[in-house]
């Protein structure tokens, strides 16, 4: 982007909750059900029906707001946001205007959240996205589009959904990028929701604009829509960022406007003018009480989780392990979990680590590590298979191998392979002698001062013994004796 100009960039973040049923009705939330199967005549807007809170969204969102450090006022209320589209069946939908549970907080940007090509050269280090506010409301419905014909899918109507809406000062597409990585791990963290975002569990707009450098005034804001991943988000950004700045050094004036990202062409285009806040002629549900909210906080305390970046350092200090290491363990919950059970049965933590990440991840090639066939515990009895010496390094990728593709145990799979190491001094000395009085050439370069030629009298013994010597034992063995 050119130095002439400044992005300024803010999120409304929506993320559906993890409850069973839906916001104000007892209809199951339910990813892939039957179009129109999951609704009643709450959710479907039918006349004399009337809104019952989801007492368990309303602890989810606390705890999205603990988790963020956001105040929680005494009493949060829902309003009415009347629009007329044909996702939503009443005709309003309801959400929280002046009064929302979760008010401030702040997400934190780790290195390891932003892109990988991005990473050696974050603009602004730890920086930390302030929040404008949390609030909960009901998800639309779904709209398809055939070839000559639209349908609407009432079964996400009234789901709980909750918008987390960022300050304005995200400054690149590669903060976006990291931002929305973070709050997502956050999500999955607290069980709050699987915001998996191919399933609409976690969908994001972007308000975006631009300013020339030494200018307070923010530009126009572009909202841009249909923004279906992470990766997305970032070149949506990419391209509307370097696009605002070409139409105004041209001389054009930005309007307010909506724009949806078209992935395949690679741009923004054009979708509606912007409505504003006034549009929607908020006002207080009638139908709904006021909400109390300590005892709902309360609630939302007792499941805090331990939280990504305090895991990380907890990692760090704990096991020995690098911070880079350590990061890439926290970010995905399940593999941290995979890596604290193995890492606590193992002789050697950081071996744990080092497996995890170089041959577990490799093997997985994107799968979850809870299909994996190699427990924990399995993971960490060939570590120590290998520490003690039963069995070599290049023996444990062996029978790694095999455990990946059978899950059986490793002590079986050594046994059947016939894989120990042989660490008898007395078997050992008998191989040494007999390389030693067939190789004198490498015995006088040894014994001349050249050391690395053990290597090769080393790697003779292994021949010999089938490459079941212990190398460590070899090594002292062959050194002894050439030294003498």
């Amino acid at each position: 982007m050119t130095t002439e100009y400044i992005a300024t960039i803010g999120l409304e973040v929506h993320v559906q909750l993890k409850t069973r049923t839906k916001m104000f009705c007892s209809c199951k939330v339910e990813y892939g059900a039957e179009p129109n199967t999951n609704v009643c005549p709450v959710c479907l807007g039918m006349p004399g029906a009337l809104p019952v809170m989801n007492e368990e969204a309303l602890r989810l969102t606390a705890l999205a707001g603990l988790m963020l450090d956001c105040r929680i006022d005494p009493v949060c209320k829902f309003d009415r946001k009347n629009y007329f589209y044909p996702d939503m069946p009443k005709n309003y939908q309801i959400s929280q205007y002046d009064l929302p549970i979760c008010q401030g907080g702040t997400v934190p940007l780790h290195d390891l959240a932003y892109p990988k090509d991005a990473q050696k050269s974050i603009a602004t280090p730890n920086k930390k996205i302030p929040l404008v506010r949390i609030h909960l409301e009901e998800d639309v419905a779904k709209s398809f589009h055939m070839e000559n014909t639209s349908g609407i899918d009432f079964n996400r109507a009234g789901t709980p959904l909750m918008e987390i809406v960022s300050e304005p000062d995200i400054a690149s597409a590669e903060e976006a990028f990291a931002y929305l990585t973070v709050l997502q791990q956050v999500m999955i963290y607290g069980g709050i929701s699987d915001a998996d975002m191919e399933k609409g569990q976690l969908r994001c707009d972007v308000n975006v604009s631009v300013r020339p450098v030494g200018t307070e005034k923010y530009g126009t804001k572009i909202e841009l829509k249909n923004l279906n991943s992470i990766s997305g988000v970032r070149r949506a950004l990419l391209f509307e960022i370097p696009r605002q700045i070409d139409f105004l050094r041209k001389g054009g004036t930005l309007a307010q406007e909506t724009r949806r990202w078209d992935d395949d062409l690679g741009e923004t285009v054009l979708m509606r003018i912007k409505e504003s806040a006034h549009d929607y002629r908020y006002f207080p549900d009638p139908d709904l009480l006021p909400v109390r909210t300590d005892g709902i906080v309360a609630a939302a305390k007792e499941r805090l989780p331990e939280l990504p970046w305090d895991k990380r350092a907890r990692f760090v200090a704990e096991y020995g392990i690098s911070d880079y290491d350590a990061g890439v363990l926290a970010d995905d919950l399940s593999l941290s979990s995979y890596f604290e059970k193995a890492a606590k049965l193992a002789k050697k933590p950081k071996s744990v680590a080092n497996w995890i990440l170089n041959d577990l991840l490799s093997a997985l090639s994107g799968s979850p590590v809870s299909a994996c066939k190699v427990s924990p515990e399995s993971l960490a009895e060939l570590l120590d298979l290998i520490e003690d010496g039963t069995i070599s390094g290049r023996q444990g990728k062996e029978v790694f191998a095999e455990l990946f593709e059978s899950g059986k145990s490793p002590k079986t799979i050594v046994d059947e392979k016939g894989l120990r190491q042989v660490s008898d001094t007395s078997a050992l000395e008998s191989f040494c002698d007999e390389v030693i009085a067939a190789n004198p050439g490498p015995v006088a370069d040894f014994r001349s001062g050249k050391t690395a030629a053990i290597n090769f009298l080393k790697g003779q013994v292994m021949k010999l013994s089938k490459g079941k010597a212990n190398p460590n034992v070899i090594g002292e063995i062959l050194t002894q004796k050439l030294s003498a």
